[in-house]
């Protein structure tokens, strides 16, 4: 089976991972409901760091970056579905079911779901259709698998209403606190405006007043600077640290790396 599978298309997944390790760097768009069916599941962003196991369940909160790490159980496979919770879906719930947020979300930005036999009924309903790639599943069986799962969650956590029903775009969030906790992950410069509430070019005007600098060169020079630390006091290895720092291959790394510092990774760390 591939990975990841889709059992309809944009909204809901299915990833499998037989006997591998894998960490991957993501970008949510939009509420992210997740069900562990077999192995570990990390997730870590700037906030949190999340760990789960089979047959429990995460509600990621969209608009966030972070890295996912799936573990094998050992002799086993790493199952998971993935359902998204996209804008548009919702707000037709809140529509036909006459529901809304009552006040502004200020709690986690991922929860963990508290298992119950109807969430857990729920996606043992859907996992037969995962299993098969999708193949039976029509696009208006799809939607209505996905207003069953919101009802669910709302009927285990009412007080979801507030996160899962607040449409109101991204606020202009503190440039440099977000920059300084998320600087390492791998993403173009338009998804750090977005994440920010900023168009792209007043990204980067208040980027330039706030560091002195136009993004893509200081993302450059604060992901070698920290590996220069991890390297020269914490002994890391640079093969161990470049994809974890935002590059996308080593070699790429220790050039950059020479052209900043005089010598390449390897010979700082065995210098």
């Amino acid at each position: 089976m591939t990975s990841p599978a889709e059992i309809l298309p944009g909204v809901i997944f299915y990833s499998y991972l037989s006997a591998e390790r894998k960490e991957k760097v993501c970008l949510w768009n939009h509420h992210t409901l997740v069900l562990q069916v077999s192995g570990q599941f990390i997730l870590e962003t700037s906030m949190q760091n999340i760990s789960m196991n089979g047959g429990e369940m995460l509600l990621i909160g969209k608009n966030q970056l972070g890295s996912i790490i799936k573990t094998p159980k050992p002799g086993g496979n790493y199952e998971t579905i993935v359902i998204s919770l996209q804008e548009e879906l919702l707000r037709k719930i809140v529509l036909e079911e006459k529901l809304e947020a009552d006040r502004k979300y200020i709690g986690p930005p991922n929860i963990l779901i508290p298992c119950n036999e109807f969430l857990q009924g729920y996606f043992q309903s859907i996992i037969p259709y995962a299993r098969s790639s999708g193949a039976t599943m029509t696009d208006a069986m799809g939607i209505l698998k996905v207003k069953e799962a919101v009802k669910l969650l709302l009927l285990a956590l009412p007080g979801l209403r507030n996160f899962l029903f607040d449409f109101s775009e991204p606020h202009k969030i503190n440039l440099e606190r977000f920059m300084l906790s998320n600087f390492h992950f791998n993403v173009p410069v338009e998804k750090f405006a977005q994440l920010t509430g900023r168009s792209l070019a007043t990204f980067k005007r208040d980027f330039q007043k706030t560091f002195s600098l136009p993004p893509r060169q200081w993302l450059l020079d604060k992901r070698l600077t920290e590996a220069k630390h991890l390297i020269a006091n914490k002994h890391q290895k640079p093969s161990a640290i470049y994809l974890d720092l935002g590059f996308e291959s080593l070699s790429h790394f220790s050039h950059s790396f020479k052209k900043k510092f005089g010598v390449t990774p390897t010979e700082l760390n065995y210098g």
